[in-house]
């Protein structure tokens, strides 16, 4: 992170040193036309002198690393610039001592100068990228109130520990990951997770560190501090992503690689040319070392890392944390992709489908009232997902439970009891068979609403569909691509939720290790498959897959088998992280064609090949030209035409 920044700054610093130097080495040097502006005794020494000390301080950071290049035994950039920038010093101090010639000082210490801009320009480009990660650390508050024996203490963070109870108030940042205990707010987690509305939280409820509450004040249970929060997990995630190497950034290594022979060995074949015609050691040296310079492959090597630094940085804002970059290219050659149903399609929680009236008198609303009522009072699945769907409770008397068959309880002096279909039927009560059958037909769970023992009414419920999912899988099918749908659950239930999506291919009653099973078998058949699961149970078979995306709203993102992970759990992000990867992907490849193409025009340029039509490449003009080229790919690599799906 801070190297970037470090290095910018260090380039920085260099460039306005050496550009304040170079103004007098301007006016008192020899100009390539042979004259000179100022001169003094001894005017001709200070040019030495200030050349030298040019050279030395803001040639330092290229020699250097061109010394490390070359330990490691990869010549590259700073090689070319080391080499350019002392063969032309050492030729010039040999004319100041009298060696037949002609300095060129002036080129010399200008060259140093644009390639100090050009680097701190790149530097500074580079520390964009990797800001957005380090944006994410600053998410955290540097203090938590603490509560402890009724009092509010202000305490660092860092000392949290497991089960203390820390207090936020409107408007403050959740100091760590937690559980909601007291108090009923919203919380805006749009940085953690791209979700753009604030998220409603009450007692029982996550929350992430780093998310701003908008409401009341909340008092919350630590869960996880420090290595495991989730910001932790974000910013190591976004890391890894960056620091990866995918087929587009070894190309272009390569590429690199052989740039910089080139340029060397066209270096030294350029001025034996030229010398040979008998152009003179100058001129031949001039046209060599502007080569050199021209062909440094920074463009190259910045091609590909930035892209990813920048579009791995975007889609952490959105929510789509990538930790293998391989991601970000293969996405684009998906043909299939393979759904988990319960947590990914569906929400994983039971709602309410369906509430039928049985009887004239009382109308569905009523049935339904009178269910939550009862069920307020019981922490079943069922009733939370009958309770959920009321606005207001009306009060209930003297609740019990009727063990593993229902609950009952006084509702407006009327003795209401809410059980299962089952034990309905053992009562024997007079329930209306069709409409009973269609609703077991889509295998929803029933429950029949009994008043003074009369049965008023029937609620039906199911695990969710997410409203986005069927979305998702409509854009995915009008691209080509495959949905195919994979669970444990009953073949009933898989069979009405793909009919809900449109979905042609299910499997339903699978184990974990089948899920896998599934995926190789499509793969062998040449299918490149994207599984999209929560993680939990799907872990071989994301594992397995050519694209492995785990959703998981909430905490549990370092999901190890996965090589994506999708903060929220929203399939239409699935869609975004293609379109993503197929943006990335261009970029890459228009950064690598724009590197390369470039230098196969201007290294003939500065070799001389059109010197007899009067065009000729002066170093310091072949620098600004590989700098501007290294700064194209630099703003290239920032510009995303992404947008993402309509949300």
């Amino acid at each position: 992170m801070d190297m970037h920044h470090h290095h910018a700054m260090d380039y920085r610093k260099r460039f306005i040193v050496c550009l304040i130097l170079t103004v007098p080495v301007i006016l008192l040097g020899e100009l390539p036309t042979g004259t000179v502006i100022l001169s003094f005794p001894g005017s001709e020494l200070a040019v030495t002198v200030l050349s030298s000390i040019i050279f030395f301080y803001g040639g330092y950071p290229f020699l250097r690393g061109s010394l490390e290049e070359l330990m490691r035994e990869s010549p590259g950039m700073m090689t070319l610039i080391a080499v350019a920038v002392t063969v032309a010093y050492i030729y010039s101090l040999a004319v100041a001592a009298g060696v037949e010639g002609m300095v060129f000082f002036i080129e010399l210490v200008t060259l140093i100068d644009v390639m100090l801009l050009g680097h701190w320009i790149e530097m500074k480009s580079v520390k964009g990228a990797s800001d957005t990660i380090a944006g994410l650390a600053r998410l955290l508050p540097a203090e938590a109130h603490l509560l402890s024996d009724g009092k509010v203490i202000d305490v660092p963070i860092e000392s949290l520990k497991l089960g203390d109870l820390v207090l936020v108030r409107s408007g403050e940042r959740v100091p760590s990951d937690g559980t909601v205990i007291k108090g009923e707010s919203h919380v805006d987690e749009s940085l953690l997770t791209g979700e753009s509305s604030p998220v409603k939280k009450s007692r029982g409820d996550r929350v992430i560190g780093g998310s701003v509450n908008t409401g009341g004040s909340l008092t919350i249970e630590v869960e996880r501090m420090g290595e495991e929060s989730f910001i932790s997990q974000m910013i190591e995630l976004v890391g890894m992503a960056q620091e990866g190497r995918t087929r587009t950034q070894v190309l272009a290594d390569r590429a690199a690689f052989w740039l910089t022979l080139i340029a060397l060995g066209g270096g030294f074949l350029t001025f034996m040319v030229w010398y040979l015609l008998g152009m003179g050691a100058l001129f031949s040296v001039e046209r060599a070392v502007t080569l050199m310079v021209t062909a440094c492959p920074h463009a190259l090597g910045l091609a590909v890392p930035l892209v990813v630094a920048v579009s791995t940085a975007i889609s952490a804002r959105r929510g789509i944390l990538i930790k293998n970059r391989k991601t970000l290219e293969s996405a684009r050659e998906v043909d299939t992709v393979v759904f988990d149903k319960t947590g990914t399609l569906t929400v994983g929680e039971l709602g309410i489908t369906d509430v039928i009236s049985f009887s004239p008198e009382t109308d569905e609303g009523e049935v339904l009232s009178y269910a939550a009522a009862v069920e307020s009072q019981s922490s079943h699945p069922i009733a939370r997902g009958i309770v959920e769907a009321v606005d207001e409770l009306l009060p209930v008397d003297r609740f019990s439970t009727i063990p593993g068959r229902g609950v009952m309880g006084y509702v407006n002096d009327s003795r209401v009891k809410v059980l299962s279909y089952a034990y309905a039927r053992k009562l024997g009560f007079s329930i209306p068979e069709t409409i009973i059958n269609d609703l077991m037909e889509e295998a929803k769970t029933l429950v029949i609403v009994t008043v003074d023992d009369e049965p008023v009414g029937c609620i039906g419920l199911a695990d969710i569909i997410r409203p986005e999912a069927a979305d998702a899988i409509r854009i995915l099918k009008s691209r080509g691509v495959e949905c195919v749908m994979l669970t444990g659950d009953r073949q009933r239930v898989a069979e009405w939720v793909a009919g809900e999506l449109g979905l042609e291919e299910y499997h339903a009653e699978l184990t974990p290790q089948e899920k896998y099973e599934v995926i190789r078998r499509m793969q062998e058949d040449g299918r490149r498959v994207a599984m999209v699961g929560d993680g939990v149970n799907d872990a071989p078979a994301l594992a397995q897959a050519d694209i492995g995306v785990a959703i998981g709203a909430g905490t549990d993102v370092a999901i190890e088998s996965a090589d994506t992970v999708l903060v929220r759990s929203n399939p239409l992000d699935f869609v975004d992280l293609m379109d993503l990867a197929g943006a990335t992907y261009s970029k890459m490849k228009e950064n690598i064609i724009w590197a390369t193409g470039y230098n196969a025009i201007a290294l003939p340029l500065a070799a001389g090949v059109l010197y007899q039509q009067g065009i000729l490449l002066t170093p310091a003009m072949g620098a600004i030209l590989m700098s501007a080229s290294t700064v194209i790919v630099a703003l290239n690599a920032r510009t995303f035409t992404f947008r993402g799906s309509a949300r």
